[in-house]
């Protein structure tokens, strides 16, 4: 039976992370599981709060840590690099995304229709966090739809599941959120059909704890054209 590796990057999500967690073993998955937490440098204590029981068959939990706050690329990338898993994926601290969709995002890969799936965001006005930050995630995917001519609709959320060999023909090295155009990239360049499902959202505030910025936008730009010049 395959294994699925979640890997979920933490840095200083107290006020969300034992609700993700028990929200995590609540969800009836389909296949058997294991989930690698990176604490990526974290300040409030909150991974050393976190016990085995909030998480049925907790041994199936791993918990890294990281001495200084690298990026959520870099704790992806290590998470990636101790996951077992046949089909690999990721699920944030935060409780943007419900955790009891990831079984039907499961679906198509387990059937057999499909290798990489995205959950797709449908960004109506109680899910999204500004027009800004839609606006500017609708135009980096369309830039990388046209750049890589495959069309994908949401290249920066979060529920990203891949096989093990879509994996492997990767080669992340971006520390902070561009890994999201750099996994997206490498897959869309190794010619990967991203099978899209629209799943429900609820954007955090920057008082709650909304990390991302226009910044980061620029460096994903930046990182889809290096993946498309120099391919992977």
């Amino acid at each position: 039976m395959q294994l699925l590796s979640l890997v979920m990057p933490v840095h200083n999500e107290g006020a969300t992370l034992t609700e993700t967690l028990k929200s995590l073993g609540d969800v009836n998955f389909p296949i058997p599981w294991e989930l690698i937490v990176v604490d990526d440098g974290s300040t409030d204590g909150a991974v050393e709060q976190v016990t085995r029981d909030l998480v049925p068959d907790a041994d199936r939990v791993v918990i890294v840590r990281a001495r200084s706050n690298r990026g959520k690329g870099s704790a992806l990338r290590k998470g990636f690099e101790l996951a077992r898993g046949d089909i690999l994926g990721v699920q944030d601290a935060d409780t943007e995304y419900n955790p009891h969709q990831i079984p039907d995002l499961l679906q198509p890969i387990l059937d057999g229709r499909a290798e990489v799936v995205f959950g797709t965001r449908e960004f109506g006005a109680h899910a999204s966090y500004s027009y800004r930050y839609v606006l500017g995630n609708r135009l980096l995917s369309h830039f990388a739809s046209a750049l890589f001519d495959r069309y994908v609709t949401d290249i920066y959320t979060c529920y990203k599941f891949f096989t093990r060999d879509h994996y492997e023909a990767l080669r992340l090295t971006a520390d902070g959120f561009e890994i999201e155009a750099e996994l997206t990239g490498g897959l869309l360049r190794n010619g990967a059909r991203v099978y899209e499902q629209p799943i429900s959202y609820i954007a955090r505030s920057r008082e709650e704890g909304k990390k991302i910025r226009a910044a980061d936008g620029l460096k994903g730009i930046a990182r889809l054209l290096r993946v498309r010049i120099r391919g992977w």
